[in-house]
């Protein structure tokens, strides 16, 4: 088994940024593909970001492109969310996950194992 805990995440004002990690512990040499996801109220799960087993290549949804950036350290377990220019839109409980099956960066939910608990992030106007 694999658990993954989020933190970073806070109250921050349109246009600032924030941080978010992730931090897997367990087995996490079955771990492969790593991703965030976001839920907002009302809405349904939504893609964010994901890195592949190596690194590279990342994907972003077209509403965050540009304004975050994905990354892991392999050495800390860890997976961080750079989030820039945030935007009232971007708030919602952000959740990591990991795949022991996929290798590649993956936007698809059915394709990670692994979920975090979530950190809210709320972006005031």
């Amino acid at each position: 088994q694999v658990q993954l805990v989020e933190s970073g995440g806070g109250l921050v004002q349109a246009g600032g940024s924030l941080r978010l990690s992730c931090v897997a512990s367990g087995r996490t040499g079955t771990t492969y593909a790593m991703g965030w996801f976001r839920l907002a109220p009302g809405k349904g799960r939504e893609f964010v970001a994901a890195i592949s087993w190596s690194g590279s290549p990342t994907y972003y949804s077209d509403s965050v492109k540009g304004r975050f950036t994905i990354s892991r350290d392999y050495a800390k377990n860890a997976l961080y969310l750079q989030m820039n220019s945030l935007k009232p839109e971007d708030t919602a409980v952000y959740s990591c996950a990991a795949s022991s099956r996929v290798t590649y960066a993956s936007r698809i939910g059915e394709s990670y194992d692994y979920w975090g608990q979530g950190t809210q992030v709320t972006v005031s106007s």
